[in-house]
């Protein structure tokens, strides 16, 4: 099957290219003439491109379009800096950095480049984890950085589990497992007790609890990182608006009743 492979610099793509070229002009000048930017190495730059890229999440979140491509632009200054201090080392620059993604792409994609045929995006999916494995990598989740959110991390192991089959088949059995979990940690745990309990064990089986509604999320099509967040900004909200009341009133919170904040509370859910 001849299959026709796209283009390295496709035609039809003139003002991004010249776009491009202008923000690789302008970082060859700043790591020269810059004091600041003619510091930077990958180290210093990991905590920024870090900060950058929940900036990034934060607009996705509020919907904001013109943050989201502000950020993306901020992101894409990381990126083309990491490049510039690769080619200063004669380790690769972006010309070998853009080649590379276009030849993963291009390999992991056989059902676009080759004559692979899948029904959905489930088999594209299990197709990407056989060929990590084919390309070298020791373990499905040898891909799943160390350093991930926990919340993100559980996902993204499960993910990959799903990618080589091993997962649940209904929906059902994943909370029927929801539900035991809970119930395990309920025993180390008994809140209509005083007993002193056992830590370790407790937050082993909190744990347990954590992922095993994570899987759930994900079988309902939920992303529990992004839910967790959208409540995070909707308590966030709800407090600034109840300490905002406690300031027209001239007082401080911990000077209110719990009964005088929960009524400034409900005012903000309803709002």
């Amino acid at each position: 099957m001849s299959v026709k492979l796209p283009p390295i610099i496709p035609k039809n793509r003139a003002n991004e290219l010249l776009a491009f070229n202008r923000l690789l002009d302008i970082m060859d000048d700043l790591r020269e003439k810059c004091p600041w930017d003619r510091k930077q190495t990958f180290e210093s730059l990991r905590h920024l491109t870090i900060e950058e890229t929940y900036e990034l999440s934060d607009a996705i979140l509020e919907n904001d379009l013109q943050e989201i491509k502000k950020e993306l632009g901020d992101i894409m200054l990381h990126l083309v800096f990491y490049a510039k201090i690769g080619s200063e080392t004669e380790d690769f620059d972006i010309t070998d950095v853009l080649n590379g993604i276009c030849e993963k792409l291009i390999s992991r994609h056989p059902h676009i480049y080759g004559d692979v045929v899948v029904a959905d995006e489930e088999e594209v999916k299990k197709n990407w984890e056989q060929l990590k494995l084919k390309e070298g990598n020791k373990s499905v989740l040898g891909g799943v950085p160390k350093s991930l959110p926990a919340l993100v991390k559980a996902m993204r192991i499960q993910e990959k589990a799903r990618g080589v089959g091993f997962d649940w088949e209904e929906k059902a059995q994943v909370w029927a497992k929801v539900e035991e979990e809970m119930q395990e940690f309920k025993e180390h745990f008994n809140a209509e007790t005083q007993e002193t309990i056992d830590k370790e064990k407790a937050e082993a089986e909190f744990g347990d609890v954590l992922f095993s509604l994570v899987n759930y999320a994900r079988f309902i099509d939920i992303n529990p990182e992004t839910a967790l967040e959208r409540t995070n900004k909707k308590f966030i909200k709800r407090f600034k608006y109840l300490e905002s009341k406690a300031t027209e009133m001239n007082k401080k919170l911990s000077e209110m009743t719990l009964a005088e904040m929960d009524v400034f509370w409900e005012e903000a859910k309803r709002i």
